[in-house]
């Protein structure tokens, strides 16, 4: 592993990046990986709708323009997958959930927040990591909009945890009082998915 981490390091150096960026465990690439369980679904935007239910005082559904119209946030900031591969300087453009809460009204028992997204995938989070400044409802990456394969319409951003937990396909957000796991916690991985302290699974 100390092999692994050095010859890592170096390539960060090479890239002209300070080698702290780098999380143990993972490498540096200038793609991004396709990564995704099922398939990219269909997607009609006529009927397509993004939500915020659960713990809030007023539930909200909006349309893509509607959401669109909302103030936008662009932010540029680091990406780790749970495979071991870090993306640096990763743009997106979107929404953040200040703007979401404003419309819907968390109530204080909403701790934890569930991503709904197509296909019955879910991605559960304490709800400080949608709060924090560097996450993002986003709808456009590197100045374009979302590849069908990343995530478009819209996607979930939380930097804060391996991407797994950044939702694609996203289609509302459910506030809850009380954790549950999401589709890959099921699985074996990891509840709190911390790249800097590599909780990758659970067992």
């Amino acid at each position: 592993m100390a092999l692994f981490r050095s010859r890592a390091e170096n390539k960060v150096r090479e890239a002209g990046y300070d080698p702290a960026r780098l999380p143990p465990g993972q490498y540096l690439t200038e793609k991004w990986p396709v990564l995704h369980a099922g398939s990219v679904p269909h997607v009609d935007l006529a009927t397509w709708d993004f939500t915020v239910t659960g713990e809030v005082e007023s539930p909200i559904r909006l349309t893509y323009a509607e959401l669109q119209a909302l103030p936008q946030t662009v932010l540029t900031t680091d990406i780790h997958c749970v495979t071991r591969w870090s993306r640096f300087d990763t743009s997106f453009r979107g929404v953040h959930w200040r703007e979401l809460a404003k419309l819907a009204g968390p109530k204080p028992t909403a701790r934890f927040v569930i991503a709904q997204a197509e296909q019955g995938y879910t991605a559960n989070l304490p709800i400080g990591a949608i709060e924090a400044d560097d996450a993002l409802i986003a709808w456009e990456a590197d100045g374009e909009p979302l590849e069908p394969d990343h995530g478009w319409p819209l996607r979930l951003v939380v930097p804060s945890r391996y991407f797994w937990k950044s939702a694609k396909w996203l289609r509302g957000l459910e506030l809850r009082s009380a954790d549950e796991p999401g589709f890959w916690e099921r699985y074996g991985y990891n509840n709190g998915a911390d790249p800097w302290r590599e909780e990758r699974y659970s067992f």
